[in-house]
């Protein structure tokens, strides 16, 4: 199922408004969050358009958590962060999706909650084109 409100389910104007697509995995698609606050920061949003990890059978849950996993695996891998935070809210965007934002040591926000949009870093077209290509070549 899909909702027509929802910029995961869309991938429209909502989407672009704060993301730009890296690449589909089986059970999830992956996006380059436009504001780098935090280096290397994405989502990763599951295919169907449930709200919460409950919604899931056991077998797309572990895939989904595989992926999110793996995603993580390739932001250690490339910018090295001291520990990557997970947030996955939804209260008022109901499509089950994961924050992964890198943490830097003495960086920005380190030791604290990460800002959902804190609008402070944004990248030019080719800085975010470098991104994703660098991102999904390791995907």
């Amino acid at each position: 199922m899909k909702d027509q409100n929802c910029a995961y389910c869309v991938e429209g104007e909502l989407l672009d408004a704060f993301g730009i697509k890296i690449c589909e995995l089986e059970s999830s698609k992956v996006y380059l969050f436009k504001e780098q606050s935090h280096l290397g920061r994405v989502i990763v949003a599951h295919k169907k358009h449930v709200s919460e990890l409950v919604e899931l059978s056991q077998e797309e849950l572990h895939l989904y958590f595989d992926e999110v996993a793996k995603v993580a695996n390739v932001l250690h891998k490339l910018f090295q962060p001291e520990k990557v935070n997970y947030g996955a809210y939804g209260d008022t965007g109901h499509h089950l999706h994961f924050h992964l934002v890198p943490k830097y040591k003495d960086g920005y926000e380190w030791g604290g909650v990460f800002a959902m949009n804190p609008g402070e870093k944004y990248l030019t077209e080719q800085e975010y084109t470098e991104l994703v290509e660098k991102i999904k070549n390791e995907l």
